[in-house]
């Protein structure tokens, strides 16, 4: 037994079943419970029902499956029918109902087949028995005729072979249809009507290719009017008279012209006789055979070199008409257009010629007419070559140095309606992507250089109404100022995306446009617009910014507050749960995972008062946590940071101490120089700076050990009076503790006095000194260890002491400006641009050593 149509699983318990049988008395006997399923019968090709005992695997039924209507289902789970070949009632009794359902269904489905069959059997050996040609086409046989070829679906092969070896069918059957409709047989004309579409659903391309030639087609047309259906349609009439074919250029091959005019009425069937009638196979074959012929049109016409040149030669002639122009140009677009029925080596070839013609050119001067249906044209046409290939659209714009990119820039900011700006914005993006190339870069450069400040002027000049007259006039790119003027919403989206994609693909360059034309302050201003589409694009703009993360774009957004149009925006939104919303949420979050600590502690110390109310969200909240992390980490590292600062200071100023010790010329003058040193630190303390090294100077007294009587330096310097301190009780410890290496025994206002005169010799040591403040010398108390250190911002390690020192340098003013925009945590360097002032504006003061270190830790920093 065969198992085609088997089950699966022939114990599942969907096909469980119990067989009854209806006896004499009427009543159902139980023949037992097994498993049915549907197969093949042993030695035939007829499928039955099969029964098998669950128990002992013996067979309780088996049921050949009629065609004939006896199956009944009932409640869902029974099937029953009255056996034929052996006069019983049997019904099976399912489990369950799905069960049921599968082999009602099966059933039903090979009913159909098997009726199918018979039609199609007895069809064909009708034919084939009986039929060897078709007959007479008369008005007579018309129903036979009508016969054949709607019962060809059981023989489509059979059926167009008939219709193809009579040679004279279709010129017959078309005299018969003039006849019929000079004399008004409508019934006549209806039965040619059903024969005619019936061939047609045939689905043959011999067939089609003989229906749709140039001496049958308007007869077929003429046949299909008559639609018994429906009423009397005109086609011919209107395909003679409506359909104008217009030839710009004249066209004189003869099978460029058949091939047009059949291209245009197989559409025309298609689209407007039989749509309802045609399927999906039909359709594809009639497409097939339109593909096909325009790819011959095309090819016959590119190769035509007479027709190319004359058709160039209208295009370029300036005295053409306008409306003679705008017929050239559409030809032209349709041409490049069917070009994509031609193989990708013959498009790109062909698309190279149009280039070499001067096809660019032609569109760079349709793109300067007023006409606005003709500049659309002109776009159509770059953008079939931009999705072509963009290196042939690329290298025009770069030989030309910009002059269409320049016409685009100018288009896109132009309100065509209809959405033609985003035409003009796809085709700039194209041209601006990161693609690599020498053209690319050239064409970048000649953007940026040349149109990108149009773009800016827009956004300057379409600036709200609403209180802002920051800005309002702005400077054209062409000369003279602008005021405010109208622009469409949808150009200002436009180039608000095309400045995001500037961002990500060009970062360099777009940074410095930015940082000096102050685009960002510009484009911030749609945050005040009414369109939120618009709000919206603003963000994603500064988000696009933001995902740089650059440092000096950060500190600009920092500097110039530029990230409060968007908390005012975020604010004015509420609780409103919109697109504008979870744009700020998103960059809010971006900023909180990626640790932009500037951005983080901006937003939180500038905004925390707008922002608090929203803290339920959970971005919000995030970004407030992640804020006070980052206060903590910043602490501890600080801290360290001074630690191994003033570590690597000392050995330093230990090495120097050696080394000048070493380089002494006379051990006479040694010992007399500590007799000397010592004598005097038992008068005077010289200043000690907590790292234990002194302020470097010029001279090399400051650097050595050993104090020289004969330097002519101090002939004449005459220290000033030495002014007493009260020591407190605290730093009593400190002032006595004695220093475990030896100090230069100069007086203590020689070193910072020598300093100020020669503020050039310092070296780059001193500015590491913390114990200078901005603008001032150490005190007394400072120099002898009696008072605590200064204050220190937890960021930075030392402050500005050329500064501090001379008062006057402008090298060092820059400096401590700089200091006060940007203060970092992690580096000795950004500390040495930080100021006094920045220091003490943060409230981070703290004492460089804490109140319980011991006098040693405060004289060696250690």
């Amino acid at each position: 037994m065969g198992s085609q149509d088997k089950s699966p699983n022939s114990n599942n318990t969907t096909q469980r079943v119990k067989v009854y049988r209806l006896n004499e008395d009427g009543k159902w006997d139980d023949q037992g419970t097994g498993h049915v399923t549907v197969d093949y019968l042993e030695r035939s090709e007829d499928l039955g029902l099969f029964v098998i005992d669950e128990e002992d695997n013996e067979t309780l039924l088996l049921h050949r499956i009629s065609s004939d209507d006896i199956y009944r289902k009932q409640e869902d789970t029974i099937i029953s029918w009255r056996d034929p070949e052996f006069s019983t009632e049997l019904a099976l009794s399912f489990q369950e109902t799905t069960g049921c359902s599968y082999i009602w269904d099966h059933i039903c489905s090979l009913q159909r087949s098997m009726h199918f069959s018979s039609i199609a059997n007895e069809t064909f050996n009708n034919i084939n028995s009986e039929l060897r040609e078709l007959p007479p086409v008369e008005l007579s046989s018309l129903p036979s005729i009508l016969k054949i070829v709607e019962s060809g679906i059981a023989d489509q092969l059979r059926v167009t072979e008939l219709i193809l070896n009579d040679q004279d069918f279709f010129r017959k059957l078309m005299e018969l249809f003039r006849v019929c409709e000079d004399l008004e047989n409508i019934d006549g004309l209806h039965l040619v009507f059903k024969i005619v579409r019936g061939i047609i659903l045939l689905n043959s391309a011999q067939i089609f290719e003989k229906i749709f030639g140039d001496e049958l087609i308007m007869d077929i047309m003429g046949c299909l009017e008559y639609d018994p259906q429906g009423p009397h349609a005109h086609h011919r009439n209107f395909l003679k008279e409506h359909v104008v074919f217009k030839e710009v250029v004249p066209i004189k091959d003869p099978v460029v012209l058949s091939k047009i005019h059949q291209t245009y009425r197989v559409g025309y069937l298609k689209d407007i006789i039989l749509p309802r009638a045609l399927d999906e196979a039909i359709v594809g074959n009639l497409n097939s055979i339109i593909h096909s012929n325009n790819a011959i049109i095309v090819s016959l016409l590119k190769d035509d070199s007479t027709f190319i040149k004359e058709l160039f030669a209208r295009l370029k002639d300036p005295t053409v008409s306008i409306e003679s122009k705008r017929t050239l140009v559409d030809f032209l677009r349709e041409f490049c257009t069917l070009s994509k029925s031609l193989q990708m080596v013959h498009q790109h070839r062909l698309f190279r010629d149009l280039v070499s013609e001067g096809i660019f050119d032609i569109i760079a001067d349709v793109l300067q007419s007023e006409d606005n249906k003709l500049v659309l044209t002109g776009t159509d046409i770059l953008i079939l070559f931009q999705s072509l290939d963009g290196n042939i659209l690329r290298s025009y714009v770069s030989r030309q140095e910009g002059a269409l990119l320049g016409l685009m820039v100018k288009h896109m900011l132009t309100d065509y309606g209809d959405n033609m700006h985003c035409q003009f914005f796809e085709i700039l993006r194209s041209l601006l992507d990161s693609s690599p190339g020498a053209q690319r870069e050239n064409i970048v450069e000649i953007f940026y250089e040349k149109h990108l400040n149009q773009l800016i002027d827009v956004l300057s000049s379409c600036q709200p109404n609403s209180g802002v007259q920051t800005g309002c006039k702005s400077e054209s790119s062409y000369g003279g100022s602008r005021n405010h003027r109208t622009v469409k919403p949808e150009i200002l989206l436009n180039l608000c995306d095309l400045l995001c994609f500037c961002v990500l693909q060009h970062p360099y360059r777009i940074k410095c446009n930015f940082l000096l034309n102050n685009v960002i302050d510009k484009v911030l201003f749609l945050t005040k617009r009414r369109e939120k589409y618009l709000v919206v694009a603003a963000i994603r703009f500064v988000r696009a910014l933001v995902s740089r993360s650059d440092e000096h774009l950060m500190n600009h957004l920092v500097k110039n507050n530029l990230f409060k149009p968007i908390i005012d925006a975020f604010v004015a939104n509420g609780d409103r749960y919109n697109l504008l919303n979870s744009a700020v949420l998103e960059l809010f979050e971006y900023i909180r995972k990626e640790n932009l600590k500037v951005l983080l502690r901006y937003l939180v110390d500038t905004f925390w008062d707008q922002l608090e109310k929203f803290e339920t969200l959970s971005s919000i909240h995030q970004l407030k946590v992640k804020y006070e992390q980052s206060l903590e980490s910043v602490g501890t590292t600080s801290t360290g940071t001074l630690l191994d600062q003033r570590k690597r200071l000392d050995e330093r100023a230990v090495e120097k101490e050696e080394e000048d010790y070493f380089n002494e010329d006379s051990d006479e003058e040694d010992s007399a120089s500590a007799h000397s040193a010592s004598t005097n630190r038992g008068k005077s303390q010289p200043p000690v700076l907590v790292n234990g090294s002194l302020p470097e100077n010029p001279s090399p007294r400051s650097g050595g050990l050993v104090d020289y009587a004969d330097d002519e330096d101090d002939e004449d310097y005459r220290p000033p009076p030495k002014k007493t301190t009260d020591v407190s009780d605290e730093n009593e410890g400190l002032a006595e503790f004695p220093l475990k290496r030896k100090l230069a025994p100069k007086e203590e206002t020689e070193g910072p006095k020598r300093l100020q005169l020669s503020p050039k010799g310092l070296k780059p040591r001193a500015a590491f000194c913390p114990t200078l403040k901005e603008g001032g010398l150490p005190s007394k108390k400072l120099a002898t260890g009696n008072n605590p250190p200064p204050s220190a911002n937890q960021n930075s390690v030392v402050p500005n002491l050329e500064k501090g020192l001379t008062g006057s340098s402008k090298n060092a003013e820059a400096e401590n400006h700089t200091g006060k925009e940007e203060v970092s945590s992690k580096s000795c360097n950004d500390g040495l641009d930080d100021s006094a002032d920045n220091r003490s504006s943060h409230g981070d003061e703290r004492p460089l050593l804490s109140p319980k270190s011991s006098p040693e830790m405060a004289v060696k920093g250690s």
